[in-house]
């Protein structure tokens, strides 16, 4: 297949319905978590009895309520209503330990993706992270960082029956044919300077000194989403670069319907300043299977300044993770500092908070106590399952690489 023939099968996928796979792909190994062929299948009535129950226009708020962008909401409508199960797609480099930005935030996104009666596609991007040089490189601890994950998001509560994961090594093999004439035509219609526009997709700045495999590695992100046949991008605000570029492909090879992206906020450090929560600094971040004491004093020493609310971790974690998980935030305090208080919104929060009603003692806290119920059930998966706790012993002895 020559690229423009790659170029002429993405602009056809486009005007047809693309089939949701009801087959998940195993992952190297065979991991626990993924699958079974059965539930898969069942999925799809899943998903059409999910659509069913919803409006529309409730299906598009809450696609919408994931996203802190979305390009374009007018086509996002139009897609809901023209395809009764669109395609997610969302992946993730198997790096290290995983924080609870990637582990509750992505917990909580994909589930609302499948009550809005979509199929997510989870891309597990073992090569893009060996590109990439994380894990130093070794392809063997990155699969095993990758079935860890998997095993978190089966703890956590994701709904798995929506939920296809596949890993890049494995379909990219299965389908070379399709894949490498579409990454080679990417590349013939983009210059470097735009392609190293994107290297922030990989946590790189674009004046840093890239190796030749991850200059590859935009044009194969931007492959990923026609590849997948995806109907919508859900990722976070740190990759629309690509997701940009895959509808700029789209204009070069007039192709009509564009991919949709919904790009959700990054979470940040605890520490003052700090835009993202970083694996290599542990402090920085709350993972999955931390015990209840690294939890407390992880939030305990977090910056939390009194009365402003702008960049204020404890309050973005509160936003972002315990109203959507628990639709309240509970605060536990003496009568003569207020009593205990619900908070059923996060405008009644802020309010309290920025007229000084509501203190980072307060705050700090409660928000450990919910953080808490929302990981126990990872902990108590990890501690019982002797197969969880070798793997996460594993990882936890794995070098982080940036």
């Amino acid at each position: 297949m020559d690229t423009s023939l790659a170029a002429a099968a993405v602009t056809a996928e486009a005007s047809a319905p693309a089939a949701a796979s009801t087959e998940p792909s195993a992952a190297p190994d065979a991991s626990p978590a993924a699958s079974s062929s059965s539930a898969a299948a069942a999925a799809a009535e899943d998903l059409a009895g999910g659509v069913a129950a919803l409006s529309l226009d409730e299906r598009f708020d809450l696609l919408m309520s994931i996203g802190e962008e979305c390009i374009q909401p007018d086509e996002l409508k139009r897609l809901l209503q023209n395809k009764p199960v669109p395609i997610c797609y969302d992946g993730f480099e198997p790096s290290g330990r995983m924080h609870i930005a990637q582990g509750v935030v992505k917990t909580i996104n994909v589930n609302k993706m499948i009550r809005a009666g979509c199929k997510v596609k989870i891309w597990i991007a073992d090569w893009f992270a060996q590109l990439n040089n994380k894990m130093g490189g070794d392809l063997k601890k990155i699969q095993t960082v990758g079935r860890y994950m998997i095993e978190i998001w089966k703890a956590a509560g994701m709904n798995l029956d929506g939920v296809e994961f596949l890993w890049s090594s494995e379909e990219i093999n299965r389908r070379a044919n399709e894949y490498w004439p579409l990454v080679m035509d990417i590349g013939r219609k983009n210059n470097i300077k735009r392609i190293t526009r994107c290297c922030t997709i990989m946590g790189r700045s674009d004046n840093e000194e890239l190796t030749a495999a991850q200059i590859f590695y935009p044009c194969m992100q931007c492959a990923d989403i026609f590849f997948l046949k995806a109907d919508i991008c859900q990722l976070g605000m740190d990759q629309r670069k690509v997701n940009m570029l895959a509808r700029e492909y789209c204009d070069d090879i007039k192709r009509k319907n564009k991919p949709i992206i919904l790009s959700h906020h990054m979470l940040p450090g605890f520490k003052e300043g700090q835009e993202k929560m970083s694996k290599s600094d542990p402090t920085s971040a709350i993972f999955m299977e931390d015990d209840e004491a690294q939890v407390n004093l992880k939030i305990k020493q977090a910056f939390c300044p009194p009365k402003i609310v702008d960049k204020n971790p404890c309050l973005e974690y509160i936003q972002y993770i315990v109203f959507p998980w628990f639709d309240k935030f509970e605060v536990v305090r003496k009568e003569n500092n207020g009593g205990n208080k619900t908070f059923l919104t996060m405008d009644e929060l802020v309010a309290d908070y920025e007229a000084g009603g509501l203190h980072p003692a307060d705050v700090k806290p409660a928000l450990a106590k919910a953080i808490n119920e929302i990981l126990k059930p990872v902990r108590d998966h990890f501690n019982s399952s002797s197969e969880a706790k070798i793997l996460l012993n594993t990882v936890k002895k794995y070098r982080v690489s940036n």
